[in-house]
């Protein structure tokens, strides 16, 4: 029987305690601070982390990157689209707009490699392909929320600058110090990826003591949060089932169709997170991002299981 993943866990128990004992006053302001300036050390370990040299090889692998890419941005966005279609009174608005919001956000990077390793798959390819996800999805990302969600986000030159501000350019320098702390984040890389998963966990607290403190959660009816859990299981198992097809179609050979299928399908909660803070006002922040934290959830389950399959029948090196 499989292990249930501590962090799994651990998403639960912020989400609760911002539900339960909310930061407020003083407090919540040097929470909000310290998250803000997590997610910024967050996006410059990921730029430091990654190898320009192998970034530029794996860009020239066009046909995998513009697949992934494609099914990130316009897939999924279509799929969100969908979800549209649903009567109001299956749904919250603010719930129906999270939905959305889920299939507009980037990959996620650390699932995608760690995934892709472990099913035996073109890892470099998942490395570049993750991050030129997130990078592309800091100016993509709050202009397809502009385009498809109207009045319901404040999208606007000040919200995309602020994201700018907040991930590409953490991102952008630590690429550009690289030849100075990568040697160091990589002997550390162990301790950092706990620190990454403390970040998303100090996020998830902020976003839920603000739907609290607004008073949301008597707003929401238990069988709301059903409908959104059984519409996120659809829309993971239709972007796995779709990666699948389009990884055989085009004819990638097993390694490119591992990488296709992790990063096309995931989606993530350390980019998602910050951007909604942004983009959508405070008192429905936690409401826009439940989705978002049901479909992760799902996503490291299955994507654990699917891995572990992968890696089994892989052919040896």
């Amino acid at each position: 029987m499989r292990r249930i993943d501590p962090f799994l866990v651990l998403l639960l128990g912020a989400a609760a305690l911002g539900s339960f004992l909310p930061a407020t006053g003083t407090t919540f302001e040097v929470v909000r601070t310290v998250s803000t300036v997590g997610i910024g050390l967050l996006f410059f370990l990921y730029g430091a982390r990654l190898s320009t040299a192998e970034t530029v090889r794996n860009l020239k692998h066009w046909r995998l990157q513009l697949s992934i890419l494609s099914i990130t941005f316009v897939v999924f966005p279509v799929l969100g689209l969908g979800t549209r279609l649903l009567p109001d009174s299956w749904l919250a608005p603010q719930l129906a707009a999270g939905l959305l919001l889920l299939t507009l956000v980037p990959s996620t990077v650390q699932g995608c490699v760690v995934y892709t390793r472990l099913a035996g798959g073109n890892v470099a390819a998942a490395v570049v392909s993750a991050s030129t996800s997130n990078l592309l999805g800091v100016l993509l990302t709050p202009l397809l929320v502009a385009l498809l969600m109207g009045g319901e986000a404040r999208v606007d030159a000040g919200s995309v600058l602020r994201i700018v501000l907040q991930l590409l350019a953490p991102f952008a320098l630590g690429q550009l110090l690289r030849p100075l702390v990568g040697a160091w984040v990589e002997r550390h890389d162990k301790g950092l990826k706990r620190f990454d998963r403390s970040t998303i966990l100090l996020i998830v607290y902020v976003a839920f003591s603000e739907g609290t403190e607004a008073g949301i959660w008597s707003a929401v009816p238990l069988h709301d949060f059903a409908v959104v859990a059984v519409l996120a299981a659809a829309l993971l198992a239709l972007g796995l089932a779709w990666c699948t097809a389009w990884g055989r179609l085009v004819g990638f050979d097993r390694g490119d169709r591992v990488a296709l299928l992790f990063c096309g399908s995931n989606k993530s909660l350390a980019s998602g997170l910050p951007m909604a803070t942004v983009l959508f006002p405070s008192d429905v922040v936690a409401f826009v991002v439940l989705p978002l934290m049901i479909y992760h959830q799902m996503q490291l389950v299955v994507g654990s299981v699917l891995a572990g399959r992968l890696g089994r029948s892989a052919p040896a090196a």
